[in-house]
């Protein structure tokens, strides 16, 4: 009896051995999968345009593939039914966890469409959030960086750049010791900017708040990607979403509704601007796009930029590559997109 128990006993160790192995590498494998999402800041002006509907789309589907983690959500435009409209979004892709924030800065703009699409979403499907008391963004911002790893942090802004500024200028707090500055140098990775026009121009999302852009582009520290004016002016998208007429769809709802009152002329597709900057931070931007050289992007006072190549700048910008309809195909899909 001695050898026959030793034999199965050697055999259990074995296995269990074997099986413990398998388990720890199974656990490996899927901490590493968590780990390599891009943890993503979003920070939009959700109007007054409406191409933000067709980036936080973009978001979400990422975030549903499990290639992106939404840590936040801020807006950079002080009306006061943005933050309530990033909210109806979040809920609609079933991530009501998901940090909204309101801009309390005073140098922020304030307004929104005229047609006033914000507020019709949010009547149509969470009329509650009209009266619901956000935190300032800028709050939240410190909050989730304090709580991320070094250096593993991507800032995505497709509006004013308010909130990046005032995080820069931002003193130590109940959330971090260190200044803003200092926390964006230790948590940040990279951001990447839907604004400006290259090599130069004059474009919304910098002049309307230039006096924001010139600081923050001046004293952020880590590497920019912009995605210009001419790059999303070319992507037309958002009429297969909205031809499916989803009723119970922000998404489908917000591009109808804005085809045919947003213009004096009903349009069915609207430059994708916003889009391309979500396409670009979750995925290779190579795949889409060309990529500058390094350089510096420079604004002026009045909110006009322009680029300055050197080798040791630490920005680039996008470059089309591929006839628009390949990107806009792309992007099409991906605001198809339902919550699981």
């Amino acid at each position: 009896m001695s050898k026959p128990t030793s034999k199965w006993i050697h055999l259990l160790i074995s296995f269990m051995f074997i099986f413990g192995h398998a388990q720890n590498s199974m656990a490996s494998n899927i901490n590493q999968a968590d780990s390599s999402k891009i943890q993503v800041i979003f920070d939009t002006d959700m109007g007054p345009d409406y191409d933000d509907i067709g980036a936080i789309a973009l978001l979400h589907a990422f975030a549903d593939r499990g290639e992106i983690e939404i840590l936040a959500t801020v807006a950079s435009d002080s009306h006061q039914d943005i933050p309530a409209t990033i909210e109806v979004y979040n809920r609609y892709f079933k991530k009501d966890n998901i940090p909204v924030g309101k801009t309390t800065n005073p140098l922020a703009p304030n307004f929104t469409a005229a047609n006033n699409w914000n507020k019709k979403i949010i009547e149509l499907f969470y009329p509650e959030l009209l009266n619901k008391k956000y935190h300032p963004s800028v709050e939240i911002y410190r909050k989730v960086l304090a709580d991320q790893p070094d250096n593993s942090v991507t800032i995505v802004t497709v509006g004013f750049m308010t909130n990046i500024a005032e995080l820069l200028k931002s003193k130590a707090d109940k959330y971090s010791d260190l200044n803003g500055q200092e926390l964006v140098n230790q948590k940040v990775k990279n951001w990447v900017a839907m604004a400006g026009a290259f090599p130069q121009g004059k474009e919304f999302n910098i002049h309307e708040d230039a006096e924001s852009a010139k600081y923050a582009f001046e004293n952020f520290q880590k590497p920019i990607l912009f995605t210009g004016f001419e790059i999303g002016d070319k992507i037309k998208t958002g009429g297969k979403i909205a031809d499916l007429n989803l009723k119970n769809s922000p998404v489908s709802v917000g591009y109808k509704f804005n085809f045919g009152t947003y213009a004096k002329d009903k349009v069915n597709s609207r430059s994708s601007w916003d889009q391309t900057a979500v396409l670009i931070a979750a995925d290779n931007p190579e795949k889409y796009f060309y990529l500058s050289g390094n350089g510096t992007m420079i604004v002026s006072a009045d909110g006009s930029n322009h680029w300055e190549p050197n080798d040791k700048g630490k920005h680039r910008f996008v470059i089309h590559k591929f006839p628009y309809q390949k990107i806009e195909e792309i992007i099409d899909e991906l605001m198809l997109h339902q919550p699981e």
